[in-house]
């Protein structure tokens, strides 16, 4: 981090950080600075980022830290991913952070949770050593933010189920090995009745539809997925059978604090350069740095990172101590993710018709955050729920 950075090296560790997790932060922004952010420009305009990407991760041990040694993890916690998760946002490129952290944040953990031993060795394990790419299946055309409008379902035969329907939005669909799919297993409306089965990529009738071209998060491979009569057997049934809402909602807290926790990095990173741009970029005979109306947007920036940091940090700290901070974590959501935006655009403004060439990380950054106000859960979903926990 830059000597003026908005959040002095000095300062650190911040609740609920250690030392430790310090130490491992410094090793992950390392390899983000290495290893991934000399690419993000060349990944962007392909529109995909290399398999290896996985192996580089498993090969330094980032794709285990929270998992058990004994499937091949660092036998860490929720603090070393979020780590992690933070530090991604340096890389310069959305998309490549969100496969990395769709595989280690949304797609592994329900196995972890409620895999058999068995599950765990044949999918867990090899996600944890690159070998297997994984992706979590939940959205479909007609079931975004509410769950129980999901239509594939899943007929029960000899032996396990046959799965017809499809699913969208699906970051790491195009590659991935493996599928953690919600599907129907009743005719029951609602929440009930919704399962979860693991789909392998060589199931015949599992098709990748199409790769989906987005606005942002464009080195990531976002699919449409087709299930026509794929047999599904039963030892890939997930957890408890009609069981699959309780999985979605225990998985839902860490994925929105993954994004909270992305939304922070990428405001103290968007900070940093745009500092450094203003220091370097002279107007009318000196460093625009010198207006009093850079200074004060900049000022503004850093108020809205520090608040999303402070609440985010909070809704984590609760989260590993308790297990259950849906409160918490649903504000820290919806104040990270549209404050990771506004701070791009402020960022935008400074940079001028420079922020808007594609060579600046500035303009992707700006493309990027615009996700974070409706992917796991739109604002408007986080302010029912918020509202739902203050007793309205």
């Amino acid at each position: 981090m830059s000597a003026h950075a908005a959040v002095p090296q000095a300062r650190r560790p911040l609740p609920p950080f250690t030392p430790e997790h310090e130490e491992l932060r410094e090793s992950v922004r390392r390899f983000v600075a290495n290893e991934l952010r000399p690419h993000a420009m060349q990944w962007e305009d392909a529109e995909w980022f290399p398999d290896e990407v996985f192996a580089k991760l498993a090969a330094v041990g980032f794709l285990g830290l929270k998992y058990p040694e004994e499937l091949g993890g660092e036998g860490g916690d929720y603090l070393h991913d979020a780590v992690l998760s933070e530090e991604l946002s340096r890389c310069g490129s959305g998309g490549v952070a969100a496969g990395i952290g769709a595989h280690v944040g949304i797609a592994t953990p329900p196995v972890w949770k409620f895999g058999t031993e068995d599950q765990k060795q044949r999918f867990l394990a090899p996600a944890i050593r690159g070998e297997r790419i994984a992706a979590l299946g939940i959205t479909e055309p007609g079931a975004g933010s509410d769950v129980a409008g999901i239509l594939t379902k899943a007929e029960p035969v000899d032996g396990g189920w046959i799965v017809n329907g499809s699913k969208t939005f699906i970051t790491n669909g195009v590659r991935a090995d493996f599928v953690v799919t919600a599907v129907k297993t009743t005719g029951e409306g609602g929440h009930h009745g919704i399962s979860f089965l693991v789909i392998e990529r060589e199931f015949e009738g599992f098709e990748v539809s199409k790769k989906l071209e987005k606005m942002g998060w464009r080195a990531s491979d976002t699919a449409e997925l087709s299930f026509a009569d794929v047999f599904v057997p039963r030892e890939n049934l997930l957890g408890e059978e009609n069981g699959g809402f309780y999985l979605i909602m225990a998985n839902f807290q860490w994925e929105r604090l993954l994004m909270a926790l992305g939304a922070v990095g990428s405001m103290e990173a968007v900070i940093d350069l745009t500092i450094d741009y203003a220091r370097e970029r002279n107007a009318f005979g000196r460093p625009i740095s010198k207006f009093q109306a850079i200074r004060h947007k900049v000022a503004e920036m850093a108020l809205k990172l520090e608040t999303a940091r402070a609440i985010t940090y909070h809704a984590l700290r609760l989260f590993v101590e308790t297990g259950d901070a849906v409160k918490e974590v649903t504000m820290a959501k919806l104040q990270s993710q549209r404050a990771a935006f506004e701070v791009a655009d402020e960022a935008l403004q400074i940079h001028g018709g420079a922020g808007y060439m594609k060579e600046y990380e500035i303009e992707r950054v700006a493309r990027d955050t615009r996700l974070g106000p409706i992917g796991g859960g739109t604002d408007e979903i986080m302010k029912e729920i918020l509202g739902k926990q203050l007793g309205l």
